[in-house]
């Protein structure tokens, strides 16, 4: 073999050994390369196979290229006759029919993982979630147990899962690379998004269609559980959250009176306090592990910068200054990270 296909062999194998970085290093968690459902494992291997197929297109076209310039190029001694054929019947047949059959084993494994990933029945004991989509957050209701949560999606491992995918306002599109596709979500249109996960952990969600000015701040986080972790986290969300009537600090309950008396109560609602219906379901916030649609962390100093002054860290927020500072900025905070 020549030096250039040397090369060329050397260049694809240090191309898939970065790709195997990437799908195995902590730097990029949001890899396609690293499957943790089914779904995301027929996506995946159709992603191998269009691959394998690329690179031996890859291979055939360097190989011609090489042979034509350092073999074909030049002739030795007197130059032939020249030809009287118009055309090479076995050539076309074969640059005709070649390209025809790769298309066709690209395409069968392709329309084949379409189907797959989109069935038209819920499988049988699927937990079915509606998902909806907002400028700029992701709201989760448990069909079957009522329960709601913001920006982290708490799913069981071993148990299917059926996504109700609506949006409140624009087009938005829900991408989770290490569980499945991205799908987009319209306005008006309910689309779904079925998948069994079997590696429990945290996993990255983003909006993957441009929505407007905080497009890249609308982040959540699929939680996959085991069935007992799952159970557990399902109990907890459907037991009352801590209220001024529990065992609780001064501070939670100066933050509790702040909160049933300020405008918070008009967009956020909480268990036995309030009925918002426009921003995020507060009833345990204090279990979560992050705010803003995740683009901070859940901590006191995160909370405090939060209400201060949202837009500052989502532009375009529709959550308004409250203007707290001080001792009464401390007490919200504090009794709203009670709330477990």
């Amino acid at each position: 073999m020549s030096r250039s296909a040397l090369l060329v062999g050397a260049a694809a194998l240090g191309a898939a050994a970065a790709c195997w970085g990437c799908a195995t290093g902590r730097k990029l968690p949001m890899t396609t390369l690293a499957p943790k459902s089914d779904l995301a494992e027929w996506i995946y291997h159709l992603f191998i196979q269009v691959t394998l197929w690329d690179a031996l297109i890859l291979v055939i076209v360097v190989t011609a290229f090489i042979l034509a310039v350092f073999f074909f190029s030049t002739r030795v001694g007197e130059a032939a006759a020249p030809s009287s054929a118009a055309s090479d019947l076995g050539l076309e047949v074969a640059w005709t029919v070649g390209p025809a059959l790769i298309l066709l084993m690209i395409s069968i494994p392709t329309v084949r993982t379409i189907f797959r990933s989109q069935p038209r029945v819920a499988p049988a004991g699927s937990l079915e979630i509606r998902v909806t989509a907002h400028q700029w957050w992701w709201e989760f209701n448990y069909q079957d147990s009522g329960l709601e949560t913001a920006d982290e999606l708490h799913i069981p491992t071993g148990r299917p899962i059926r996504l109700q995918l609506l949006s409140n306002d624009v087009i938005h599109s829900f991408w989770v690379p290490q569980l499945g596709g991205k799908r987009d979500v319209v306005p008006g249109q309910m689309n779904h998004l079925t998948f069994e996960a079997f590696v429990p952990g945290t996993y990255l969600g983003q909006c993957a269609e441009f929505c407007g000015l905080s497009h890249a701040n609308m982040r959540f986080r699929v939680m996959v559980d085991t069935p007992d972790q799952f159970a557990a986290w399902e109990r907890s969300e459907q037991a009352a959250p801590a209220t001024a009537s529990q065992n609780v600090s001064a501070a939670v309950l100066a933050g509790a009176r702040i909160f049933a008396n300020s405008p918070c109560t008009t967009c956020h609602r909480i268990d036995g306090v309030s009925k918002g219906y426009i921003g995020p379901d507060l009833s345990h916030f204090g279990t979560r592990t992050t705010l803003a649609a995740g683009v901070l962390s859940n901590t006191p100093a995160n909370v405090a910068k939060w209400i201060t002054d949202p837009e500052a860290i989502k532009p375009g927020a529709q959550m308004p200054r409250l203007g707290l500072a001080g001792e009464q900025l401390s007490d919200l905070v504090a009794y709203l990270e009670s709330l477990k």
